[in-house]
């Protein structure tokens, strides 16, 4: 029996998952790397700890990704967290989630999942070209036939495009993918950066970098998108914020900023405290130790640089007790402990995204089977679909989840060339 070429555009997570899974069912498998090293954005993850999964079931897990979240179930019902934490196993690499949320290596370095993955791919015998530029997708009216690089043609039978999006370039991902699924007639959503710093129209920021604020709540200040919101730490710096909410709710901010100059952010500093509840906290304070200043107050909510910017921003004299401040002043103060407003006006583009929002329209792919539905013989895994999670291990899952399938459906697609 002759076996059947699969041809994996990308050495990432996705991209050597559907390798391994085609391989293993009998297909002969050739990988194609642009970089000179395989998985530098994997060795990268998570700050080289490698967050591989979170402990959510299947339908918990699918609502972060937000209203397209149903696309991955499919994916996930083949390979969810358990059963990515089992080939983990065989592949000698034990996990856990010392947090009871969060799954890691044990030895929370992405260099160990780099080299199981490599050695299993050596031990079916894929083989793997690096430094090779895939530039074009050779094909006739009914499908994909063969995968041009700068200076190889490699023929196919069924080829997978895991080529990642364009969050941090220097590490390969450039959006190659994005114009090989153009040529063949793929609709592509707009790729924003997602998941990094924000810029600040604000500088008193910069006065508030030594502190991580825990449980913050952010929303939108703009009518129509006031129900795009995250909770979190946050951390201030000299030009913006960043922390793990931030991150998250960068997904949301970049597209907005694409349409508007700036986008108008509220932020509740005080744990979820609302005015009246706060009040209510100053006059237990109060009662305990009459002689606190508005300083002393706010400082007993927030760290004291941050306690300081916003009494300026009340024009409260922080020095005052706060029965000596007019009603005015006091009201403003406590108005913006219970939502601080910022205004985001930039971010530093791809070279800081860690995941891209955007990419190859999912309604041009089918998700039981990652399939193109525009041509024959070409599929799709990882980021470069239109497709994107929060922080926690929720991308790196959908890359390996989509990657599996792939994997299994290009072995099916081979039995029917």
């Amino acid at each position: 029996m002759i076996r059947k070429q699969t041809v994996i555009i990308g050495a990432g997570a996705s991209g050597m998952m559907s390798a391994i899974i085609a391989s293993r069912r009998g297909d002969k498998v050739t990988v194609l790397e642009k970089l000179s090293k395989i998985a530098s954005k994997l060795k990268a993850t998570g700050g080289g700890r490698c967050n591989l999964t979170n402990t959510l079931s299947n339908e918990e897990f699918m609502e972060h990704f937000g209203r397209e979240g149903r696309f991955i179930s499919p994916a996930l019902i083949k390979l969810n967290h358990k059963k990515l934490q089992d080939f983990f196993s065989s592949l000698g690499v034990k996990t856990h989630a010392p947090d009871g949320f969060r799954i890691f290596p044990v030895g929370h370095d992405a260099s160990t999942i780099i080299k199981a993955l490599k050695e299993e791919m050596d031990r079916l015998g894929i083989e793997i070209f690096t430094s090779q530029r895939v530039i074009n997708l050779e094909y006739n009216k009914e499908r994909v036939t063969a995968v041009i690089t700068q200076n190889k043609r490699f023929e196919a039978d069924s080829t997978v495009i895991a080529t990642g999006g364009m969050g941090y370039p220097v590490l390969g991902a450039e959006g190659d993918g994005y114009l090989l699924a153009k040529s063949v007639g793929h609709t592509i959503i707009k790729p924003h950066p997602a998941m990094m710093p924000l810029k600040t129209k604000e500088i008193w920021v910069a006065n508030c970098r030594a502190d991580t604020i825990g449980k913050v709540e952010i929303h939108v200040d703009i009518k129509k998108y006031r129900k795009l919101k995250a909770k979190g730490d946050l951390i201030f710096t000299k030009n913006g914020i960043r922390g793990p909410v931030v991150l998250d709710f960068s997904r949301e901010i970049t597209p907005l900023l694409a349409k508007f100059d700036e986008v108008p952010i509220l932020m509740n500093l005080t744990k979820g405290k609302n005015e009246e509840q706060i009040r209510e906290h100053f006059k237990k304070e109060i009662k305990n130790n009459p002689k606190h200043t508005t300083q002393t107050l706010v400082e007993t909510l927030l760290p004291t640089a941050i306690t300081l910017e916003l009494c300026k921003l009340a024009k409260a004299n922080p020095t005052k007790t706060l029965g000596n401040l007019s009603g005015i002043i006091r009201d403003r103060l406590i108005k913006l402990l219970a939502w601080t407003p910022l205004t985001i006006n930039g971010h530093d583009g791809f070279k800081m995204a860690m995941i891209t929002r955007g990419g190859v329209s999912l309604k041009e792919i089918e998700p039981n089977s990652m399939k193109s539905k525009k041509i024959e013989g070409l599929y799709f895994c990882g980021e470069v679909m239109n497709l994107d999670g929060p922080c926690g291990g929720y991308n790196l899952q959908w890359a390996f989840s989509s990657g599996y399938l792939a994997g299994v459906s290009v072995n099916r697609e081979s039995e029917r060339v």
